[in-house]
């Protein structure tokens, strides 16, 4: 994420906005103190929640063995780094605690890790997306093409090729000072446009085009469904719920620094410190609205799905009580029956069921129907 300092004076003459290291006893945030306490609260709030959440849906890999809770896990996990890194080291250790930039090799390194966990965070939603549309619209095919041994090997792969794709990134531009555009520094700055472009386009853009074509297909789908069989007790799932709430949360809180990271690009920063404040305002308020999308997903599993707040008791209880939880009961730890979200008991006779067995390498084995 662009460094978007809060220190940001005026310059001795008045006239430039200077983000850089302030004078001594000159503050000048449009947003006071707000962005600290703020930041310090997504901290404190989302850090637990997110651990929290690791912990309950490992709980729920191991007896359910369902591969939408590998994926769910996997987004914890890069949420934690996102606000490990940006949040606390980008932010608040350095914009306020240090009040200076970390060593400039360091804070490459520091600034690539930022994009490889923004974009793991990110990425880890589309094959759940793609798992949830297979589970809708392919149901009897579902645990022949995802089971645990393919989700963990995808879930590999996108951590490691945000990773790669996310070294480009030690270039990334200061945004907040300005691109120069035209004359003799366009070539100059040719690289830097296209690592804007290709950040916005891989950061939003192509997530945002498979969340909505794809979620669309499994609304229609399941709207059709319920229409023509008229089914009783309908559910379109819990986890098909998760999903539309994660995709969507992302798409809104995320749209703001998109076009703020644009406006950057190709407008030069303003000179009269008026329109300057206002836009370091605008800016810092979409940098705080994409980092809430990384502390809100426990409370949207929370609110949609009850075996998670059930779970959530449990872990948090055994926790306060300093006592080790009791084992679950379930038939067998790679037990599992097909889980499309259209399945309830009152439409169940409707319906062929499939029961899996998952061997020893997490390949699903077909043992009745």
């Amino acid at each position: 994420m662009e460094h978007n300092h809060i220190y940001a004076t005026l310059s001795p003459n008045g006239s430039a906005w200077d983000l850089g290291q302030p004078p001594p006893g000159l503050r000048a945030c449009p947003l006071g103190t707000l962005p600290v306490i703020y930041y310090s609260v997504l901290l404190c709030l989302g850090l637990p929640a997110n651990i929290l959440t690791v912990i309950i849906l490992s709980q729920l890999v191991v007896r359910r063995q369902k591969s939408s809770y590998n994926y769910l896990l996997a987004l914890a996990v890069a949420d934690i780094l996102v606000l490990f890194l940006i949040v606390f080291v980008d932010f608040l250790l350095e914009d306020f605690i240090l009040g200076a930039q970390l060593p400039p090799s360091l804070n490459k390194v520091v600034q690539v890790m930022e994009f490889s966990a923004i974009h793991t965070s990110i990425w880890i939603t589309v094959p759940l997306t793609v798992d949830r549309y297979i589970a809708v619209c392919h149901p009897l095919r579902y645990h022949s093409m995802s089971y645990p041994a393919r989700t963990r090997r995808i879930i590999l792969f996108v951590y490691v090729g945000c990773l790669l794709s996310s070294a480009p990134y030690y270039w990334w531009p200061d945004l907040l000072q300005g691109l120069p555009n035209g004359g003799s520094d366009r070539g100059c700055n040719l690289g830097q446009h296209v690592l804007v472009w290709a950040h916005c386009i891989t950061v939003y853009l192509v997530p945002c085009s498979i969340f909505f074509v794809l979620n669309a297909i499994i609304v229609r789908k399941l709207h059709r469904r319920y229409r023509t069989l008229r089914l009783r007790g309908y559910s379109t799932g819990k986890t098909t719920a998760i999903l539309l709430a994660i995709t969507s949360v992302f798409a809104v809180l995320w749209a703001p620094r998109v076009v703020m990271i644009l406006y950057h690009l190709y407008s030069a920063p303003p000179t009269a410190p008026g329109p300057a404040r206002l836009l370091h305002l605008v800016t810092d308020v979409a940098n705080m609205l994409a980092l809430l999308n990384t502390g809100i997903n426990f409370f949207l599993y929370c609110f949609i799905s009850k075996r998670f707040r059930v779970t959530a008791v449990a872990v948090l209880g055994a926790f306060l009580r300093c006592r080790k939880q009791p084992a679950p009961f379930y038939a067998s730890h790679n037990f599992s029956i097909t889980s499309s979200p259209w399945i309830s008991p009152a439409n169940s006779h409707r319906i062929k069921m499939l029961v899996y067995q998952y061997d020893k390498n997490g390949k699903p084995v077909c043992i009745s129907s």
